[in-house]
């Protein structure tokens, strides 16, 4: 098993937790940059959650 096919079983196991990793993660970065980039860390978190939900819905498999 890859390690990409790894963290989507973890994702699929584990969505609310990775979601809030994301967001935590996010607004880390947001923080230690003063908020320079935040638009596109903001698209970023957006685009993880729906990939986040995408792959829980698929039982942890992208098809």
């Amino acid at each position: 098993m890859s390690i990409v096919d790894k963290v989507k079983q973890m994702l699929g196991q584990h969505p609310d937790q990775a979601k809030k990793g994301t967001e935590k993660a996010g607004d880390m970065f947001d923080e230690r940059t003063g908020g320079k980039h935040a638009d596109r860390v903001d698209k970023v978190q957006d685009q993880a959650g729906n990939y986040i939900d995408r792959e829980d819905g698929g039982g942890g498999r992208q098809s």
